[in-house]
């Protein structure tokens, strides 16, 4: 009976995973493989001949690191195939982390520029 037991508990932890196969893998990987070169192209080519603004650039360098960043922990890290309950409290607790740190540093330049 503990053998069909761990059976079964294998055999619903595979299919959970089931989507990650190597082909998956090295999509994934070439996705950021792109969107490496997109990056290095805007940082070697468009910036320095002028053909995009230095705070253009910077957002387009955020939204292609937070892509990235997507891809590594949806696909690498298997958050994309665990319940919604834990990608909801991972989530909100990355948020409110952010937001913490965005706070102290705006609070601490405040003090900072009317201490004279």
């Amino acid at each position: 009976m503990s053998a069909e037991h761990t059976h079964d508990a294998h055999t619903t932890e595979h299919a959970e995973h089931e989507g990650m196969t190597k082909r998956k893998i090295w999509q994934v990987f070439f996705y950021m493989l792109g969107i490496t070169a997109l990056e290095f192209f805007i940082a070697l080519y468009m910036l320095p001949k002028g053909l995009l603004g230095h705070g253009a650039g910077n957002f387009i360098y955020v939204v292609l690191t937070l892509l990235k960043a997507y891809y590594i922990v949806a696909y690498f890290m298997h958050l994309k195939y665990e319940k919604f309950a834990l990608k909801t409290g991972i989530t909100v607790s990355l948020v409110f982390i952010i937001y913490f740190i965005v706070l102290m540093l705006t609070e601490g330049s405040y003090q900072f520029l009317h201490m004279n």
